[in-house]
């Protein structure tokens, strides 16, 4: 399990260290800007410009992006939903004082996700302060049926994207009965708006998460993550109150006008 004493350096520092976290920022990037060109993204990136194409083309191949007359755009694989005219920057921002009060109020890992493509994307997390902790770090990728925050995203995305989920796009085909299953489990977040997992995806960790939703769509997902042995039931009940509070608040937030 990927307990972490304190870092060094803030997450979105350490993330810049891998090839997939810099290719993911130049991912984000485009989503956010909904078009942009190359040397812009260069500039942008403070990325040469030989790196920028590097990734420009293999995103491009995946089907992630493609070119526009005036640059580059999100391509055809990539479908966030209409609440991704939220831009990841904005989320982050808006999202990041009501993380830091829910690992105060639970003592425990906060974190906000989005859905890119096949794959749950940790954006932002607050961690705990204890030195034994669970901890995903901005930039971390997993499947969207593994884990509380991967399924509250899942629940609510396209039925295209299950689809491929299920039928093995980023890995093996789950068998019949798993899908029968993660059908009933998506209609329940869906039903009551909180996802639960216990063991799954990391082992030994409990998670709690809810979709944050507007009327134009889902944003992403926020919830609390810890160790299974410190995550007891009175804890669990806490965090399944206090999380969807802090869903509402973000919401509320990102509807306030921003000053110019």
């Amino acid at each position: 399990m990927p307990m972490t004493t304190a870092r060094d350096r803030p997450p979105e520092e350490a993330a810049e260290d891998t090839s997939f976290a810099r290719g993911l920022r130049v991912l984000l990037t485009i989503a956010d800007r909904g078009e942009i060109r190359a040397d812009d993204l260069g500039t942008a990136l403070d990325m040469s410009m030989s790196t920028v194409y590097r990734y420009l083309r293999t995103l491009t191949e995946f089907g992630f992006i493609e070119r526009h007359e005036g640059g580059y755009g999100l391509g055809p694989r990539l479908l966030i939903g209409t609440g991704a005219n939220v831009s990841s920057e904005e989320l982050i921002r808006v999202a990041d004082p009501f993380l830091r009060l829910l690992a105060e109020e639970t003592g425990e890992t906060a974190v906000i996700s989005r859905r890119i493509g096949l794959s749950a994307v940790c954006l932002h997390e607050i961690p705990s302060t204890n030195p034994l902790r669970v901890t995903l770090g901005a930039g971390h990728s997993g499947p969207l049926d593994q884990g509380a925050l991967a399924r509250a995203l899942l629940a609510y995305a396209p039925a295209e994207v299950f689809d491929e989920v299920v039928g093995g796009a980023t890995g093996v085909p789950l068998a019949p009965a798993d899908i029968r299953q993660l059908r009933d489990d998506l209609r329940e977040i869906a039903a009551d708006g909180i996802a639960r997992s216990a063991g799954e995806f990391i082992s030994g960790s409990v998670a709690i998460a809810v979709p944050i939703i507007r009327d134009d769509g889902i944003v992403g997902a926020i919830g609390v993550i810890g160790p299974e042995s410190r995550c007891g039931l009175a804890w669990r009940a806490r965090v399944g109150r206090v999380v969807p509070e802090a869903a509402r608040a973000i919401v509320e937030a990102l509807t306030v006008p921003q000053p110019a």
